[in-house]
């Protein structure tokens, strides 16, 4: 496989872009908008040149790197000759659905259809198409071009054919490939999700404040990020999702959402991307300062 799409510019879908595109890949990455597109390419030179300053890429490979990318607008235009399309649109169930029944009109019968979703069935994607056989879940972490770790999760009818396939470009790409069957939340926001939330109940009822629950996961279980920072940093609303998709799916009482979480997605406080969540951003500052609802 050559001939790569990428479908979503979004903060996972430039950073795949960039991984298929810096290993010498040919990348067609697609949006419905032309602005996002052209910031999606302006951070990926952004990535590169930092790479480049920090030696790990040549200003060879940053330049051949973005010649590898193509925008389109168009789907069709953009996916109709890709021998694989990883999807990589906002987390929602009938964009999502829609796309894949598209792209199965769009592209040859012999393409694999791959979907980044952190926690939408792999099976009902593929139930949406006439090639369930090719249709896998190939799920990056944030930041792209830095996690080595890509979740393949297998649908009830994906092949085998299809789960090496994936397993061995991502290999290619200089990632850890890690097989799940298709669950709610798969493996890592199975695990992941449940401990955020669990974060959010121990701070609701005052067991600790925000930057001590943060401190306790950093210091004490050598995480790089407290739960709470990193909530925020994947998006309030994210978690919101996947903890109902994980409630819903598994009917178990220890995955419902707590009540904090709830509400402040309701209020709009999502995190980075609104500028408030457990702690407030300011742009072109990296100091953790808690929000005022928590401050003592």
């Amino acid at each position: 496989m050559k001939n790569i799409t990428v479908i979503g510019s979004g903060t996972m879908g430039n950073g795949i872009a960039h991984v298929f595109a810096q290993h010498n890949f040919k990348v067609s990455l697609v949006d419905i908008s032309q602005d996002a597109l052209d910031r999606a390419i302006a951070t990926i030179a952004k990535n590169l040149e930092r790479m480049v300053t920090k030696g790990s890429i040549t200003s060879e490979v940053k330049e051949l790197t973005l010649q590898n990318l193509t925008t389109y607008t168009d789907l069709h235009a953009g996916a109709k000759d890709a021998e694989l399309v990883v999807e990589a649109a906002t987390e929602n169930p009938e964009i999502k659905f829609k796309l894949f029944r598209d792209l199965d009109i769009i592209c040859a019968p012999h393409t694999i259809l791959a979907s980044n979703t952190s926690s939408i069935s792999i099976t009902k994607i593929a139930a949406q198409t006439k090639r369930a056989d090719k249709v896998i879940g190939m799920h990056f972490m944030n930041p792209v071009p830095v996690m080595k770790l890509v979740e393949v999760i297998r649908g009830y009818s994906t092949s085998n054919e299809t789960t090496q396939a994936i397993m061995n470009l991502s290999i290619a790409l200089n990632k850890v490939p890690t097989e799940a069957n298709d669950y709610p939340g798969f493996v890592a926001n199975r695990i992941l999700m449940p401990m955020i939330n669990e974060a959010i109940i121990s701070l609701q009822e005052g067991v600790a404040g925000v930057s001590e629950i943060d401190t306790v996961m950093k210091l004490g279980m050598a995480h790089p990020m407290g739960p709470l920072q990193l909530a925020d940093f994947i998006g309030l609303d994210v978690c919101l999702f996947i903890m109902n998709v994980l409630y819903s799916g598994l009917g178990k009482d220890k995955y419902a959402p707590c009540p904090l979480l709830v509400n402040m997605v309701t209020a709009g406080h999502l995190g980075v991307k609104s500028g408030s969540g457990f702690y407030k951003y300011t742009a072109g500052s990296k100091e953790l300062v808690i929000a005022p609802m928590f401050a003592k």
